[in-house]
């Protein structure tokens, strides 16, 4: 926990094709050589250390390697911040590597395993994203409850309304069934259970699906003043909506779980 790194996969040209991108790592007696860029880095900038998908070998994911690339080292350059609709509180940039020379040392793990490493981290990185959609989605509805027992319309408070109720009864519903999934999603790393990055993809696609909806239909339980920036609502419905793009679209997760339904095995999910 002393230093922060960065995850470097994505890449101008690959993002949900991960396993296409073109940065380079090429051997050089006892140093790799890096070229390439990568886009939408979180942290970049910020961050002691950078960890880097680079292609070592072949087209595909056996080609990839990782490699740990320290954050100022020589050729390493910072594109701008990137100005978001939200998630403004840490900057995103994109990183180039001119020449970058690393001992072969910072090779993580062999040679190929790279795209394995970036995949695993993916499974951790999905249930965070998914607790994070899941946080923000509560926090919404806790003001959104606490708001229609002071607001007043027609002479009673809006929660007096019945169809009111039941937006909130939906809302708080459906997060606590986004946050059994991620519980569930959990328990499958904990557990290395064989079919973790199916249940991570599920609890990803789900929590960030439902907390996008629960804070949105928060910001509407409040009317013109979800919209101003003094209440806390449109910041939620902001943040959170990137939640449904990052570490894998929503689309590429439900292919993910579409695709191991459709498996040819005997070990099935459902």
């Amino acid at each position: 926990g002393e230093k922060l790194g960065s995850y470097c996969l994505t890449e101008p040209g690959s993002g949900s094709d991960a396993a296409s991108l073109r940065t380079s790592a090429k051997k050089d007696g006892d140093e790799y050589v890096l070229n390439g860029s990568k886009m939408f880095i979180s942290g970049a900038g910020e961050t002691d250390v950078l960890v880097v998908m680079a292609r070592t070998g072949e087209d595909g994911p056996k080609g990839i390697s990782a490699f740990a690339v320290p954050a100022d080292a020589k050729g390493v350059i910072y594109g701008k911040a990137e100005e978001k609709m939200g998630w403004n509180a840490q900057p995103t940039r994109l990183v180039t590597f001119e020449d970058v020379r690393i001992s072969a040392e910072n090779l993580l793990g062999k040679e190929g395993e790279g795209f394995k490493f970036a995949m695993m981290g993916l499974d951790g990185g999905r249930i965070n994203i998914a607790v994070c959609s899941v946080g923000t989605a509560q926090a919404a509805l806790n003001t959104a409850k606490a708001y229609m027992q002071e607001r007043t319309q027609f002479g009673k408070p809006l929660a007096a309304f019945q169809a009111l109720q039941f937006k909130l009864a939906d809302m708080a519903t459906e997060l606590v069934a986004a946050r059994q999934m991620v519980r569930l999603a959990a328990s499958k790393v904990d557990n290395n259970d064989a079919d973790k990055t199916t249940y991570c993809a599920m609890a990803k696609q789900f929590a960030t699906d439902v907390g996008f909806k629960v804070c949105n239909d928060a910001l509407q339980l409040h009317g013109g003043y979800g919209y101003i920036k003094e209440y806390p609502l449109e910041r939620h419905v902001r943040d959170v909506r990137v939640h449904q793009i990052l570490e894998g679209t929503n689309e590429v997760m439900r292919m993910i779980i579409g695709r191991r339904m459709l498996a040819d095995n005997d070990r099935e999910i459902l």
